[in-house]
């Protein structure tokens, strides 16, 4: 009985082992396959790659590989002159809400605008952005104790704005297009307590139509390689801004209406309620600041660049004037936010 179970597990033992060489025979097998199989995919993911890479356009193409090279396409980020056109347009589109005197002829056109607060100087509404948890902002106001080409330029001077805005915190230009005037700013500004400061990076374009008696600026947020995202401050990635300024008689003369187009997704917690009072409270206290940075200048209390010595809109090559409106300080160039 001994030598039998004694054979019975010497046979049991060379079976078990025979059994573990078919085992690693087949994972060998299996493993060869496994990369075999991986190898094809691996080719076949090439060709593909090759295939799309051949099909792109040269636009394209360049577009990656700048992105790869941490170059800015202006092509591709810079403001059209087409927005710059259907922003004029909207002012028009407004200006019946000023000769019908009613704070309620932005919603009788059924655009969805409600009104927030109704002052002295101007009006403000907001609607809801679709399939978001934010507002848009139109503040349809006017002016009669300064000049348009004062309230533009103050607007578009960044030394000026680190004076006249205490909550500035950083305001430079970090690239330009000399073709249109379009510059890259990097924006940084103190937010209210106890939120972290938020920075912004956005092209910017402005424009003067002597023809049609307007002034244009317009900002909207790129994404820029030589502004990469820090630790010091929330980065904000969507936000528009649009103003059109028309005259009442000439570009050096008191009196203007202006209409200002604003968002932006702050990156808050907040309910979308407090994120609107925060917006609609502060944009008084801004427009106030912003109104007395322009009697400052209008009175030659201060030194601001003029960005508005153009000769016609539309001029490719148009430089702006190198003048300074009197003064101490020397400008770098540059524009400065609207409103956040």
């Amino acid at each position: 009985m001994t030598l039998l179970l004694s054979w019975i597990q010497r046979a049991g033992a060379s079976e078990a082992a025979g059994q573990g060489h078919k085992r690693k025979g087949l994972l060998s097998i299996f493993a060869d396959h496994c990369s075999f199989v991986t190898g094809q995919r691996l080719r076949r993911a090439c060709q593909v790659g090759e295939l799309y890479s051949n099909l792109y356009s040269e636009r394209t193409s360049g577009k990656l590989i700048a992105a790869l090279a941490g170059v800015f396409m202006w092509e591709n980020e810079k403001i059209q002159d087409e927005e710059i056109h259907r922003c004029g347009l909207e002012l028009q589109a407004l200006e019946a809400v000023k000769r019908l005197n009613s704070s309620n002829a932005v919603e009788q056109q059924g655009s969805g605008w409600e009104v927030v607060m109704e002052k002295k100087d101007f009006r403000v509404w907001k609607r809801p952005i679709p399939n978001s948890h934010l507002y848009e902002y139109r503040v349809l106001g006017s002016y009669s104790d300064v000049t348009p080409r004062q309230f533009f330029n103050v607007q578009l001077d960044t030394e000026y704005r680190k004076k006249w805005d205490s909550l500035v915190i950083k305001l430079e230009v970090v690239d330009r297009d000399f073709s249109t005037g379009s510059e890259v700013v990097h924006w940084a500004t103190h937010f209210p307590y106890p939120m972290y400061s938020r920075d912004y990076v956005y092209v910017r374009r402005y424009d003067v139509d002597v023809d049609n008696n307007l002034m244009i600026l317009i900002s909207r947020a790129v994404q820029h390689p030589r502004v990469p995202e820090t630790q010091d401050f929330v980065r904000v990635h969507s936000y528009q801004s649009k103003m059109v300024i028309r005259p009442h008689k000439s570009f050096d003369e008191n009196g203007f209406d202006y209409l200002l187009t604003y968002s932006d997704d702050p990156q808050t917690v907040f309910p979308r309620y407090c994120v609107s009072w925060m917006v609609s409270s502060g944009m008084p206290d801004f427009l106030e600041k912003l109104h007395t940075a322009a009697l400052r200048a209008k009175n030659l209390e201060v030194g601001i660049h003029d960005y508005a010595g153009v000769i016609k809109s539309g001029d490719a090559n148009r430089q702006p004037s190198q003048d300074r409106h009197s003064g101490e300080t020397t400008h770098t160039g540059g524009p400065g936010q609207i409103y956040a």
